[in-house]
C-alpha cells in the first residue's frame, strides 16, 4: 500500500490566521480567548469565546464569493489556498482528476440558518435569500473548496461533531491508499458563534462560565476546570502519497500511518465513564499503523477542560498505555484555541505534524492546580523540546464517536 505524507499546512485560527503565526503563539502558550464580538453577548451567562481576529475573506476569494459563503467555507477556503501554497502545488488540467478534497465540518453554515430564520420571520419568504441553502448545506465547505481550485477527484464532507477533523484525515489516507487520488486536501473548519448555539450549549452547561478571565477559562485536566470555551477557524493539510511527493521534490512534514473510528454506544452528549470507546479507538489505531502502545511518544489530547471529559480521556489513556502511560506527553491545543469543534482535530493534528518535524510540543496552558484525577503529564504552561517519532491525536465527539489519528516523522 502506497505511504501517505503530509505536504502543505494552513491555519486559520484564533491565536493566527496563517500557519507561523498560529505555530508561533501555541508554543508561546497565548490564549487566543476574549469577550464575544460576533454578536451581542450581554444577557447571555456565557460571554467568552475565542474567536478568528482581523480575517479578511477578499485576501482569499472575490468579494462577491465572501457575500454568497458562510464563515466556515470562508475559513476553509483561505486555509486551503495557504495549504496549497506550501506544497508548491498548482492544481490545473494535468492534475485536477486526481486531486481530492476531505474537508469535515460539525455544523456547517449554522450561522446563516439562523440568519435565515430571523429574517423569514421579521420581513417574511420574499426575502429570504435563494442562495441560503446552498450557503449552509455542509458539504458546501468541501464542494466550495473544489470548485474554487478546480480539484475533480474525491469530494467528501463528514460531520462527526467534534471528532469531524480527525475522520476527514483519515477518509483521506484511505482515498490515497486504494489509489482514487494522487493529492487530498484535507481537514476541518467551523464557525458556529451564533446567539442560538450559544444559548444552546449555555443552557447544555458545557461552556465555562469564567467571563471575567477569559485568558484563563479554557483549563484542561484541571482539578477547576468549568467547561470548554467555544472556538473557530481551520486547519487543512495537503495529503499525497510518497511516491507523488518525492515526484516532484515536495518537502515533506510528517507521515500518516492511519486511525480508527469506534463508537461508545452510550449517550448523545456524556462519554463513557470508562473510557471503552477511546480505549478502542487509540488501540485500533495503533493496530492500524502496525504499532504497540510502547512506540508513543505524544498524544494531542481531546482536552475540552470539561468535569467528564478530561477524567475519561486520562482513564481511557492510562487503559490503553498501561505504565507507559506516564511517559507520554500529552498536550491539549483547546487550552489556547478553545474548542474548534468540527476542525478541532484537524487543527490538532496540524499541529502535531509540525511537533514532529520540528521537535517541539505546545503546552497545555492554566494547568496550575492538576485534578487528582489527571496525573498524567500534560506538559504544563511551557512548550518543550521533544524528540518524538510518533504522535496520536484524539478526538471524541458528541453522539459517542471516537476517532484517533497516528502520525510518524517521516523518513524515506
Amino acid at each position: 500500500m502506497p505511504r501517505v505524507v503530509v505536504t502543505g499546512l494552513g491555519a486559520v485560527s484564533p491565536i493566527g490566521n496563517d500557519v507561523p503565526t498560529f505555530w508561533k503563539n501555541l508554543v508561546k502558550g497565548v490564549s487566543g480567548a476574549g469577550p464575544i464580538t460576533g454578536f451581542d453577548a450581554t444577557d447571555f451567562p456565557v460571554r467568552i469565546a475565542c474567536e478568528v481576529k482581523d480575517f479578511d475573506p477578499g485576501q482569499w476569494m472575490d468579494r462577491k464569493m465572501a457575500r454568497r459563503t458562510a464563515l466556515v467555507t470562508q475559513f476553509a477556503l483561505a486555509a486551503t489556498r495557504q495549504a496549497l501554497q506550501d506544497a508548491d502545488l498548482t492544481i490545473d488540467e494535468s492534475n485536477r482528476d486526481n486531486v481530492g478534497v476531505v474537508i469535515a465540518t460539525g455544523g456547517g453554515g449554522i450561522g446563516l440558518a439562523e440568519e435565515g430564520t430571523r429574517i423569514l420571520i421579521e420581513k417574511g419568504p420574499r426575502c429570504v435569500s435563494p442562495l441560503l441553502l446552498p450557503g449552509l448545506m455542509p458539504n458546501a465547505v468541501s464542494c466550495l473548496v473544489s470548485i474554487e481550485t478546480g480539484a475533480r477527484g474525491p469530494i467528501l464532507t463528514s460531520t462527526l461533531a467534534c471528532a469531524s477533523g480527525n475522520y476527514s484525515m483519515i477518509e483521506a489516507y484511505h482515498f490515497l491508499q486504494r489509489g482514487e487520488a494522487d493529492v487530498i486536501i484535507a481537514g476541518g473548519a467551523e464557525s458556529a458563534s451564533t446567539p442560538l448555539s450559544f444559548a444552546a450549549l449555555g443552557r447544555m452547561g458545557a461552556l465555562s462560565t469564567r467571563n471575567d478571565d477569559p485568558l484563563h477559562a479554557s483549563r484542561p485536566f484541571e482539578a477547576d476546570r468549568d467547561g470548554f470555551v467555544y472556538g473557530e477557524g481551520a486547519g487543512i493539510m495537503v495529503l499525497e502519497t510518497e511516491e507523488h511527493a518525492l515526484a516532484r521534490g515536495a518537502k515533506i512534514y510528517a507521515e500518516v500511518l492511519g486511525g480508527r473510528l469506534t463508537g461508545d454506544a452510550y449517550h448523545i452528549t456524556a462519554p463513557d465513564p470508562e473510557g471503552d470507546g477511546a480505549v478502542r479507538a487509540m488501540l485500533g489505531a495503533l493496530q492500524s499503523a502496525g504499532l504497540t502502545p510502547t512506540d508513543a511518544d505524544v498524544i494531542y489530547a481531546h482536552g475540552t477542560s470539561t468535569p467528564l471529559n478530561d477524567v475519561t480521556e486520562t482513564k481511557a489513556i492510562k487503559r490503553a498505555f498501561g505504565e507507559h502511560a506516564y511517559k507520554l506527553a500529552i498536550t491539549a491545543t483547546k487550552s489556547m484555541v478553545g474548542h474548534l469543534m468540527g476542525g478541532a482535530g484537524a487543527i490538532s493534528s496540524l499541529a502535531a505534524a509540525l511537533t514532529l518535524q520540528e521537535g517541539i510540543l505546545p503546552p497545555t496552558i492554566n494547568h496550575d492546580r492538576p485534578d487528582p484525577e489527571c496525573d498524567l503529564d500534560y506538559v504544563p504552561n511551557e512548550a518543550r523540546r521533544i524528540d518524538a517519532k510518533v504522535a496520536l491525536v484524539n478526538a471524541f465527539g458528541f453522539g459517542g464517536q471516537n476517532v484517533v489519528l497516528v502520525m510518524k516523522r517521516y523518513s524515506s
